[in-house]
């Protein structure tokens, strides 16, 4: 039988949410009676993230280049899912919560991107300055690239794999996000989105974002294309 769905999270030293994520995860994917997996894209972690999903029923996959993009890239080329749904596994997104965004990709959406503004975050998941810099930045790739998704830089989206793979995406960092919804419009795929609701992270530690440091990334690659 022809797998149906990935359910893709990026790790990094997340031992103390990768657990729950997965299950969450596992319960969607069984409520909904899916043929689907989920991947773990693992980023050198050097905790026990990779000891939990193992023991959890995960398939893990190993990627040495750090970087949110390169751990992405990796986990998309070895899913095999027809459809991937990939989020940060720090509990900030709720994997329960994936049917709108696998109804879009069933009806032939290509990409489809969560907009975490269409009910607006609780002030604890999400500091001012990254609530000012995500709507500056969208606002200036929307322009840029004439694409009309609201939130460019949410990190809970859906992709039709092989699509997606040949648009041939190759940054390394965050700025992923901006690149693949912006290769996409400019390929002329279908680009698609649906509210999600951002949660406070889960890990109580400090967030794998570097809020000034992302943002000029995410600048400089709407700037330079």
């Amino acid at each position: 039988m022809k797998m149906e769905l990935t359910i893709l999270m990026p790790c990094l030293n997340e031992e103390k949410t990768v657990g729950a994520c997965i299950e969450d995860a596992q319960t969607f994917l069984r409520k909904n009676k899916i043929c689907g997996e989920v991947l773990i894209a693992d980023n050198g972690s050097t905790d026990r993230s990779v000891e939990i999903a193992k023991a959890l029923g995960a398939r893990v996959v190993s990627c040495r280049e750090k970087g949110y993009g390169n751990a992405l890239r990796t986990g998309i080329q070895e899913a095999y899912g027809e459809y991937v749904i990939f989020g940060d596994c720090d509990r900030s997104y709720d994997f329960l919560a994936l049917s709108p965004m696998l109804d879009r990709l069933r009806k032939g959406a290509h990409v489809v991107a969560g907009d975490r503004f269409a009910k607006p975050p609780p002030k604890d998941a999400m500091s001012l300055s990254h609530r000012i810099g995500v709507r500056f930045l969208s606002w200036a790739a929307r322009k840029r690239f004439r694409c009309t998704v609201h939130d460019f830089h949410c990190g809970l989206r859906g992709i039709h794999r092989q699509s997606v793979l040949s648009l041939n995406l190759r940054t390394e960092g965050m700025e992923f996000a901006t690149e693949l919804l912006a290769r996409a419009a400019q390929e002329g795929r279908m680009i698609d989105q649906v509210p999600v609701t951002l949660r406070p992270d889960g890990r109580n530690g400090p967030s794998h974002i570097r809020t000034v440091r992302d943002g000029f990334r995410h600048l400089f690659f709407i700037l330079k294309k």
